[in-house]
């Protein structure tokens, strides 16, 4: 089965073509004219955008999501809205092994609950974990919470081992002490005078003032005590080390179950956050829950500064409920929504229930159909920003009507007010061109028309100002400049002249052809290398390389695509360096298949989501096992 990475690069795959601009099959580039001494138009600055960038784009206002008082970080916007449109072309998780994981996690959450008939079963739910993490789905976090519980099993042994040794230790204390205290009383001589006799009559002064008293070596003063009261001190001590480590054993093993779910819960797998919680109240009924974890730490943070508290395991425990239960709510209010024909605002629930828990069953089981709606109306709704900056109203008219259409929520002011206000300017600074060119001002009339197009340069009236000046200096001079750097392929310089270009090729269909296939094709490139800065921020050196390699291979003779490149080689050095000695093994003759698949996957180890080596190891492995 081909991977779900190969499939989607399959999916993105697009056209390829030579360099920026590719003349016509029939040569019908006209000849370029003998140019004028003419310097190049200093580069203009990016104009801002038509709206202030206020355009809804289905996109959080901050990077949290609120649920219970505590902001979850739901991730970079951009690299979340990509997985939002990703998922809104993905299948359901409705078939018979989703169905079956599900219920499995069902299963283990009744068996461990505090309210099953007959108190919570431990067992019973460790043994459903395995057949829960056959699911992919699942990630195999399942057994990952199942080697943490067999390990806190474990630690717990251990520590009634030494709590046994204790008591034996104890009970040995209480003997010999019983012992000693025996020997104290009666290991006694009998009476001490001055000097006996021979015939065991006192002599000498006081013979007759008998005591009772020890002799040394008998009762307290004998060697016997002393070894049992150093007895009775190592034993205290050894107990004393033995609950030192019992303490430290069990600190240990609930650190390192706790990291486990603090780490679901950051990923927002909130299942495997109330499975651990509950089988964590199961192995360990001391009433100890505190989370231990840095009080710096982005985890404490969020309960410290949104709720005052310290973090527990019952506080995972709720939120984890609560967030689960938010997500159904943004799922009912979606559907509602969507019966209405409520685009705008479903659209917005989706991405919110989709941020707050993309691997909850409401989420992963809503029908395709839905989905699609909702993919249709952002894919219009994106269109339309980007026809809004590119400054094509006639097209972002055209996009408004059809959103407002299809969503009779959708917040048209904006646009519609956008689109009459800079038309009109652009008529009107059109209108004057033609008084100053009547009036034989020319410099007024070049000011406004290029105040025009930039305004608004596909205005249909552009035409009609063209037809007065067809013939004029300037024209010509702008059409001799354009057909030396179409000829040059300097067309970035055309890019940067495109104001002064727009309007003196007006009507000549092969040049205009070659224009708007040139700003196409630059503002394609343009896109990439920012999608490519965007993963090089994030770190994802090895994303942004081969996001340029890919449109390096259809546009190879672009210097600022090239020094893109170039700036990443020494970044990536070694990845590149493996898919280069895969596709040498790969185009020899014999070709060496076993070597090209071996650089592919090492490829594919040092940069795990790389389309070229998935590409690379699916064709190999097309030719080694061809379909039957």
């Amino acid at each position: 089965m081909k991977t779900p990475s190969l499939i989607l690069f399959l999916c993105l795959a697009l056209p390829t073509f030579a360099q920026v601009y590719t003349p016509p099959a029939d040569g019908g580039t006209p000849p370029p004219a003998v140019p004028a001494d003419t310097a190049p138009a200093p580069a203009k600055p990016a104009p801002a955008s038509p709206l202030g960038q206020e355009i809804p784009m289905l996109d959080p206002s901050a990077e949290t999501i609120t649920v219970g008082g505590v902001a979850i970080p739901i991730g970079d916007n951009r690299v979340l809205k990509a997985r939002f449109e990703k998922y809104l072309s993905q299948p359901p998780e409705t078939d018979a092994d989703a169905a079956e994981y599900r219920e499995n996690v069902a299963d283990i959450l009744s068996a461990i609950s505090p309210f099953r008939s007959g108190g919570a079963d431990l067992y019973t739910g460790f043994k459903l974990l395995p057949a829960a993490a056959s699911y992919p789905g699942d990630a195999n976090l399942c057994m990952s919470l199942a080697e943490s519980i067999y390990m806190a099993m474990l630690a717990k042994n251990n520590s009634e081992a030494l709590n046994k040794l204790n008591k034996s230790m104890d009970t040995e204390k209480k003997a010999i002490m019983a012992q000693a205290d025996w020997d104290a009383r009666n290991d006694k001589k009998g009476e001490l005078g001055g000097n006996t006799g021979v015939n065991g009559k006192g002599g000498g002064k006081g013979g007759n003032a008998a005591q009772q008293d020890s002799t040394a070596g008998a009762g307290t003063a004998s060697l016997k005590y002393a070894d049992t009261l150093r007895r009775i001190t190592e034993i205290e001590g050894m107990k004393k080390i033995n609950n030192i480590q019992t303490e430290a054993q069990t600190i240990r093993t609930k650190a390192q179950y706790q990291v486990t779910m603090v780490q679901w819960f950051a990923q927002r797998r909130y299942e495997h956050v109330l499975m651990a919680a509950r089988f964590y109240n199961q192995i360990w009924k001391d009433g100890d829950a505190t989370l231990r974890i840095d009080k710096n730490s982005d985890v404490s943070k969020l309960f410290s500064e949104s709720l005052g508290i310290s973090p527990t395991v019952a506080s995972l425990d709720s939120l984890s409920n609560e967030a689960i239960r938010e997500v159904a709510k943004y799922i009912e209010a979606f559907d509602l929504m969507l019966s209405r024909d409520e685009l705008h605002s479903a659209s917005q629930r989706l991405m919110e229930a989709y941020a707050l828990g993309e691997y909850l069953g409401p989420v992963a089981t809503l029908p395709l159909d839905k989905k699609l709606r909702i993919a249709a109306y952002v894919r219009d709704l994106y269109e339309l920003y980007g026809t809004l900056q590119a400054r094509d109203y006639v097209k972002g008219k055209e996009l408004a009507s059809r959103l407002k259409t299809v969503a009779k929520d959708f917040p048209s002011s904006k646009v519609d007010s956008a689109i009459a206000a800079y038309t009109l300017a652009s008529d009107l600074a059109i209108e004057e061109a033609k008084s100053h060119l009547l009036a034989r001002d020319s410099d007024k009339a070049a000011e406004k028309i290029k105040a025009a197009t930039e305004i608004w340069p596909t205005n249909p009236k552009l035409q009609e100002f063209r037809d007065l000046v067809a013939n004029s200096g300037g024209i010509v001079v702008a059409r001799n400049d354009f057909d030396r750097l179409l000829s040059e392929g300097n067309y970035r310089e055309i890019a940067k002249r495109q104001y002064e270009f727009a309007p003196a090729i007006q009507g000549d269909a092969t040049r205009e052809d070659a224009f708007k296939q040139i700003m196409e094709n630059l503002k394609e490139i343009e896109e990439s290398i920012g999608k490519a800065n965007e993963f090089s921020r994030m770190g994802q050196n090895y994303g942004a390389w081969e996001q340029l390699a890919e449109i390096r291979e259809r546009f190879p003779d672009d210097p600022k695509l090239g020094r893109e490149i170039e700036l990443l080689s020494s970044k990536v050095a070694d990845f590149t360096l493996a898919l280069d000695k895969a596709r040498q093994f790969e185009s020899r003759t014999p070709k060496q298949t076993g070597s090209a698949l071996a650089w592919y996957l090492k490829a594919r180890s040092i940069h795990p989501p790389s389309e070229q080596a998935d590409k690379g190891i699916q064709t190999i492995l097309d030719e080694l096992l061809p379909a039957q």
